[in-house]
């Protein structure tokens, strides 16, 4: 029997490119292969196994049905760990949650739309509990490599609780505010390098809200730079729609 730790990859709603990034690491780094053994991956292997001991989950839970699954791969494994951005804040498929859920399954499935189970998009730790997260959509590659080997050491694994613009000022990017766009920059946690900035386009959010984030002054600095209320909820929702509502429901009660 293998002492290698047992690690197990699953997927739910989502397009499934963090697991690809997690393929793209593991070809760039196959030392990795040495000292665990995957046991289900179904993007790279068609062997399943249910004996783990980490569970990373791709994907956020949209069906009544995806929940006794969440729930039995909780049971199993010692360490479950959200991987992206679906799984850690909902990601777009959340978009979804401000409009009435029979007028999307109709938009989306037409006259079939009784045939498919559905609800409200939510990320995994609404229904089970996690012990990690890895941000992004996709996740950073070089992020997964130091979890990874976080969690054999048995460390916790450290993501950056502080913005975008962090990242964005050490690699002296000009602010892409003072380049006629706009940015999430300021309220989304940091952790990508400042990619997509980097590269000439303004933060989505795709990493979630830094702790504590100051939206209200975000939304005045949208409004600032042309952005009409209508446009800057759906720059603020692309990705973030499940924690700002979220956050609207704290503040309505």
């Amino acid at each position: 029997m293998s002492a290698k730790p047992k690690v197990a990859f699953f997927d739910f709603t989502s397009c499934e490119g963090c697991q690809l990034t997690v393929i793209d690491s593991l070809q760039t780094h196959p030392e990795i292969l040495d000292v665990i053994d995957i046991v289900c991956f179904r993007e790279a292997m068609s062997e399943k196994g249910d004996d783990y001991q980490i569970a990373f989950i791709e994907g956020s839970c949209t069906r009544p049905s995806d929940e006794s699954v969440m729930k039995a791969i909780r049971d199993r494994a010692e360490l479950v760990v959200a991987l992206g951005a679906c799984a850690h804040i909902g990601g777009i498929n959340a978009i979804r949650n401000r409009f009435d859920l029979d007028d999307v399954r109709q938009y989306v499935y037409g006259d079939k739309a009784e045939w498919y189970e559905t609800y409200q998009a939510r990320p995994i730790k609404a229904v089970i509990p996690i012990d990690a997260v890895l941000p992004g959509c996709p996740i950073d590659r070089r992020e997964f490599v130091a979890a990874l080997k976080a969690l054999l050491q048995g460390r916790a694994i450290q993501i950056p609780d502080y913005p975008v613009c962090v990242e964005c000022k050490l690699k002296e990017n000009i602010c892409v505010y003072l380049r006629g766009m706009t940015c999430l920059g300021p309220i989304t946690r940091a952790g990508c390098d400042a990619i997509c900035p980097t590269y000439g386009d303004g933060c989505e959010g795709c990493r979630g809200l830094i702790p504590d984030p100051n939206i209200d002054s975000l939304k005045q600095i949208l409004s600032e730079h042309g952005l009409n209320p209508e446009e800057t909820l759906a720059k603020m929702t692309l990705f973030l729609n499940y924690q700002t509502m979220e956050r609207e429901a704290v503040d309505d009660d």
